[in-house]
């Protein structure tokens, strides 16, 4: 069997199919999605993700126990008034089923990526990250032994740890001081062009997409429906993107319903570009409107790692379009909101969580007290990471050491020497 067997990249803007891997449309920038000729998914008899195989755009099953865990909250639904919240947590809680050992829904992306890579027969996959994304993709480069090279901001070297040890097919690269997430992304850009490496694709991946998509997936065959309303908190807006593209498909499955789930989407205060631009009902950003000053917003942020400077908003199958498509809404989270869910949702679930799922939490909670939401909606919240308190009772954390830092202007042929 061969990708073409199995799927075909339709452009979400003019349409036309291509076969392969490509990551873009040659006639214009919009996303290429997946279209499965399976159209009725089977679930397999697998752990994790791979249980969605027949929507992932990979040829060998995924067999890692890493994937979505939908639960029906009891004690946040209570304290909000909410009879049917649901919960898709993705992190690690073994006594809730979930195995996410990186604590965070980026592992769905990294594992159908790297597969795709060996596949492919590619050697190295080229990524850049503000943390969660490079540790889920550093976990997977241990269990597979691919080769990666990972681009992180200094601010995120905190979130690179992994539990079990580094292996050597990890290569991490610490941007200096002065460099952000945009500048971060920029230089991996340069990286991938050299000799036996490769982009990772960022939300051009369809892998990344229909990673995250499982947990649309997990809910729908969990509740026997597709809920009324999701919320999620977006840097970039991938997973928002990744649940309306698995919920279009299971509209046309035919068993889950026809009403695509309303996205609510929401972002920490006050870097907040696709917040601003959607609440001014434009489909493009602005950068002195929308986000002046960019680096001093992002080192003001609770959630950091929320911040991207260039997300797919506008281009054809973005943000704007999933957004527009559903009815959606999007919410500005302030760090105090955002500290205030966190402590109430750790409180009444009783497991930890990180930053970026507290503004969802956040937006959730004010969708609430403006009356955005009923009593009985059907509500999907996405705890996008958690558990990390919880996995340390079972695993010691390893710190993974940089092989090589830049800047801005470092010669990338410099950084991949120093790499090995």
């Amino acid at each position: 069997m061969c990708y073409e067997d199995k799927y075909r990249l339709v452009c979400a803007g003019c349409g036309r199919s291509f076969d392969g891997c490509t990551l873009t449309c040659r006639h214009d920038d919009a996303l290429l999605r997946s279209d499965y000729f399976n159209t009725r998914i089977s679930p397999r008899n697998l752990p994790g993700i791979g249980r969605f195989h027949d929507w992932l755009p990979v040829l060998e099953p995924i067999t890692a126990d890493s994937g979505p865990v939908t639960y029906k909250s009891a004690g946040l639904a209570a304290e909000l008034g909410l009879a049917n919240l649901h919960i898709s947590f993705n992190g690690y809680c073994p006594e809730k089923g979930a195995f996410v050992k990186t604590c965070s829904f980026k592992e769905f992306e990294a594992f159908p990526t790297m597969l795709r890579v060996k596949e492919a027969g590619e050697k190295a996959l080229v990524l850049a990250s503000a943390g969660n994304t490079a540790r889920a993709f550093a976990h997977v480069s241990t269990l597979t032994g691919i080769d990666v090279y990972i681009v992180v901001p200094r601010k995120g070297l905190n979130r690179m740890w992994l539990p079990e040890e580094p292996t050597a097919t990890i290569h991490l690269i610490e941007m200096n001081s002065n460099c952000d997430y945009a500048d971060t992304i920029q230089f991996a850009e340069k990286l991938a062009k050299l000799p036996g490496l490769m982009p990772e694709g960022g939300a051009r991946n369809i892998a990344r997409r229909d990673g995250m998509g499982t947990v649309m997936l997990d809910a729908a065959f969990k509740l026997r429906r597709l809920p009324d309303v999701y919320f999620q908190a977006i840097g970039s807006g991938t997973g928002g993107i990744a649940v309306w593209e698995a919920a279009l498909r299971l509209i046309r499955d035919g068993r889950f319903g026809n009403r695509l789930p309303a996205l609510h989407l929401a972002q920490n205060l006050p870097f907040a570009p696709m917040f601003n631009a959607w609440n001014a009902g434009r489909r493009s950003i602005v950068e002195e409107l929308d986000m002046p000053q960019p680096k001093k917003l992002i080192a003001s942020m609770y959630s950091d790692i929320l911040s991207n400077r260039k997300p797919p908003y506008g281009i054809g199958g973005g943000v704007y379009d999933a957004l527009a498509g559903t009815s959606g809404r999007m919410y500005g989270v302030t760090n105090n909101e955002a500290i205030s869910a966190r402590r109430l949702f750790e409180r009444l679930e009783g497991i930890d969580i990180v930053p970026p799922a507290a503004v969802a939490v956040a937006a959730l909670v004010k969708a609430v007290e403006s009356g955005t939401v009923e009593h009985d909606d059907c509500i999907l919240l996405n705890i996008t990471g958690g558990g990390v308190e919880r996995l340390k009772k079972d695993y010691k954390l390893i710190e993974i050491k940089p092989a090589a830092s830049a800047g801005a202007d470092t010669p990338v042929e410099q950084v991949l020497y120093e790499t090995g």
